[in-house]
């Protein structure tokens, strides 16, 4: 029975053997950190400024809403009024610029126009800033190992020391 155990443990060995020399070696080690750099880049972080307007008292127009009757009826009554004044072909030229003058002056005399008397008061005005600042975006670490000198770039600074990946392969 020991003869079968043995004999299987010593086939698998050797099976697995040839893997086992193959495969790399992983660990992890410490490397001495030479210096540090970090790298900057510019971010815009706008931001809304505020103030008050001290506005000076008056009268301001102010128009209501748009009255249609008056161009309505203005370009009724030029149409009219132009039908007596031509003959012939003429007649439809005058009819059609009564009816535009018409319409014109009937705008004109329907618009709601008046004038109010408005108090002295503060208004409060905003407008968006670009406010630019410098932040860190990474660092470029220069740490040596071994005896041998390399460069990376992290997005953290790692101090004195930086952990790092030791790996051992066989050569071909």
């Amino acid at each position: 029975m020991w003869k079968k155990k043995i004999a299987l443990v010593t086939a698998l060995t050797l099976v697995t053997a040839p893997a086992w020399s193959y495969e790399a070696y992983q660990d992890f080690d410490y490397a001495k950190v030479k210096s540090v750099t970090p790298r900057y880049e510019r971010v815009n972080m706008p931001r809304e400024e505020c103030w008050t307007e001290r506005v000076p008292g008056g009268y301001r127009e102010t128009r209501g809403p748009d009255n249609y009757l008056g161009p309505i009826i203005g370009g009724i009554a030029g149409g009219l009024l132009g039908s007596t004044v031509g003959k012939g072909s003429g007649k439809h030229v005058a009819i059609g610029a009564g009816a535009v003058a018409g319409t014109i002056v009937g705008a004109q005399l329907s618009r709601n126009e008046a004038y109010a008397y408005e108090p002295p008061h503060d208004v409060q005005r905003c407008r968006v800033v670009d406010r630019w600042e410098k932040r860190i975006a990474d660092y470029e670490v220069t740490y040596q190992y071994a005896g041998r000198t390399y460069t990376t770039v992290l997005p953290y600074d790692p101090g004195p020391r930086l952990r790092v990946r030791v790996s051992v392969e066989p050569a071909e």
